[in-house]
């Protein structure tokens, strides 16, 4: 047995996530506590990610716990997680992805398509705005930070005709029923690593990574790790309007991405690819081939 703290955000989705994670390692008889922290990402809400210094925001306070030995493991929405971590941190565990898909919620249009000409749609997601700006460049895209509950309450409160959220969330909060429209990945692509969970700890904690082994489920942590290698190939920030999404499909794993202009005409550059991949080593190679492409069709 071995006794691990899990340090966690506060936020109910966080909350669950590390809870889950809790489970599992008590069924496999290791005593688990948690260590609930705030964020600056969860602190600052009046400005998008990108302005305020990026995902990473959600992971540092957590970083530090386990620096100074207040935690053993931190357990991150991967999509939150920078694409280069600070030295002396590893990767030691992506589980198993729930649905990596967009959805739509809204209270009066079933589709994004239902929507009037200038409705007004919250994202704060660079992504999602390019990619909401490509299928319907009349609408008004707002910002709408906040966590799950919080950007559901302004929805409910009258301040966007819909908004956008990753399905995997809602799924896991039991807040299915919100959902109106799924958006398959040829109209959305979804974010670099969303709806899998990735556990971090210190590089020197070889114990727990032994511990944490039978968590991680191997197709999952190919799919992501091409997909960061695109984004670490085109800069890794999340004041990049990037897209990339890879799924194995009989034996090859099937990477597509796509990049957009947050500013002037909404178009964009898409690149897809796939090979066999077997390895960590392989799936990044595919991952920086499609960033690549990419830039040759004009990203930066």
């Amino acid at each position: 047995m071995t006794k691990i703290t899990i340090a966690t955000r506060e936020s109910r989705l966080a909350l669950w996530q590390a809870e889950h994670v809790k489970a599992l390692l008590q069924a496999r008889g290791h005593s688990v506590t948690l260590l609930g922290m705030t964020t600056q990402g969860d602190q600052i809400l009046d400005r998008s990610l990108s302005k305020v210094g990026g995902k990473g925001l959600f992971v540092k306070e957590l970083e530090l716990a386990l620096a100074e030995g207040r935690a053993d493991i931190a357990v991150h929405s991967l999509k939150d997680v920078p694409m280069d971590l600070p030295e002396g941190f590893t990767l030691a565990c992506v589980m198993e992805r729930e649905d990596p898909r967009d959805a739509w919620v809204s209270p009066q249009y079933a589709t994004l398509a239902e929507l009037p000409q200038g409705a007004v749609v919250g994202t704060s997601s660079l992504r999602r705005t390019v990619l909401l700006r490509a299928l319907r460049p009349d609408l008004r895209i707002e910002p709408l930070r906040g966590n799950l509950d919080t950007r559901l309450r302004k929805l409910d409160e009258g301040q966007y005709a819909g908004i956008v959220l990753a399905a995997a969330g809602l799924k896991r909060l039991g807040l299915e029923a919100r959902i109106r429209q799924v958006f398959e990945t040829t109209e959305m692509l979804p974010a670099v690593g969303q709806g899998a969970l990735g556990i971090e700890l210190r590089a020197d904690r070889a114990d727990l990574a032994e511990a944490l082994a039978p968590l991680a489920h191997q197709d999952t942590w190919l799919a992501v790790a091409a997909e960061r290698a695109v984004s670490r190939a085109m800069g890794g920030s999340c004041s990049m309007p990037l897209a990339a999404h890879a799924s194995l499909q009989g034996g090859q794993l099937v990477l597509q991405a796509a990049w957009g202009e947050p500013e002037g005409p909404a178009t964009l550059v898409s690149a897809r690819e796939s090979a066999p991949v077997a390895d960590l080593a392989a799936a990044e190679a595919l991952g920086s081939r499609v960033a690549a492409q990419l830039r040759a069709g004009g990203a930066h």
